[in-house]
C-alpha cells in the first residue's frame, strides 16, 4: 500500500519526483569527484614519502630528500593530470558520439559532460595535496633518524584520514579501509627503502 501511495504521490507530483532524482544524481556526483580527490591525494602522499625514503635511504642529506620529493609532486601532478585529461576526452568523445547518434547535441545532457579541463586540474591538485605532505615533514629536520621517524610518522596518519573519508564517502567498512590503506601505504614506502639500502650496502 506505501508502494502504491509513494507511485500515486510521484504521478501526481512529477515535477517533485524529477527535482528529487536530480538531487540524487547530484549528490552522487559530489561523492565520486570527493572520492576520486581522496583517492588521488593518497596517491600523492604514498608515491612521494616512498621517493623521499628511497632517496635518504642511499643518501642521508635533507636537501637530496626534499629536492626528490619535489620533483616527485611535479612529475606525479604532471602525470596525474594529464592522464585525466586524457581519460576525461576519451569519454566525452563517446557520450558526444551517443548524443549525435540520438539526435540529442546541443541539449542540457551535452552541458553536464564532464570538463576534461576540470578533471586534469582537480586530479593535480589533489595529487600535490597529498605530496606536500611529507615534503612539509621533512623540510624543517636536520636529524637523519628523526626526519625519516616524522615523515613515516605523517605519512601513516594521512593514510589513516584518507582511509576513512574514503570509506565514508564509499560506505565502505571505515576501520577495514583505514586498515587497508594504511597497510599498502606502509608496505610500498617499506619496499622503496629496503631496496634502496641494497644500493647503499653494494656501494652502487
Amino acid at each position: 500500500m506505501a508502494v502504491n501511495d509513494t507511485k500515486l504521490a510521484d504521478a501526481e507530483n512529477p515535477v517533485v519526483a524529477m527535482k528529487c532524482d536530480s538531487d540524487d544524481v547530484d549528490l552522487a556526483g559530489r561523492a565520486n569527484w570527493l572520492r576520486a580527490a581522496v583517492l588521488g591525494a593518497n596517491d600523492g602522499l604514498v608515491s612521494t614519502a616512498s621517493l623521499m625514503l628511497g632517496v635518504s635511504a642511499v643518501k642521508h642529506d635533507v636537501r637530496a630528500m626534499v629536492v626528490s620529493g619535489f620533483a616527485g609532486l611535479l612529475a606525479g601532478a604532471c602525470s596525474m593530470a594529464i592522464g585525466e585529461y586524457v581519460s576525461v576526452c576519451s569519454q566525452r568523445d563517446v557520450e558526444l558520439a551517443q548524443l549525435e547518434h540520438d539526435g540529442r547535441r546541443g541539449g542540457d545532457e551535452e552541458r553536464d559532460l564532464p570538463s576534461p579541463v576540470q578533471a586534469a586540474a582537480a586530479s593535480a591538485l589533489a595529487f600535490s595535496v597529498g605530496a606536500l605532505l611529507p615534503l612539509l615533514a621533512a623540510g624543517f629536520i636536520v636529524g637523519y633518524r628523526m626526519r625519516v621517524a616524522v615523515v613515516v610518522a605523517v605519512a601513516t596518519m594521512a593514510l589513516a584520514a584518507f582511509g576513512c573519508v574514503g570509506a565514508v564517502l564509499g560506505r565502505a567498512p571505515v576501520a577495514r579501509s583505514c586498515a587497508r590503506v594504511m597497510v599498502g601505504g606502509l608496505a610500498a614506502m617499506g619496499v622503496t627503502f629496503g631496496l634502496m639500502r641494497l644500493f647503499r650496502a653494494s656501494g652502487i
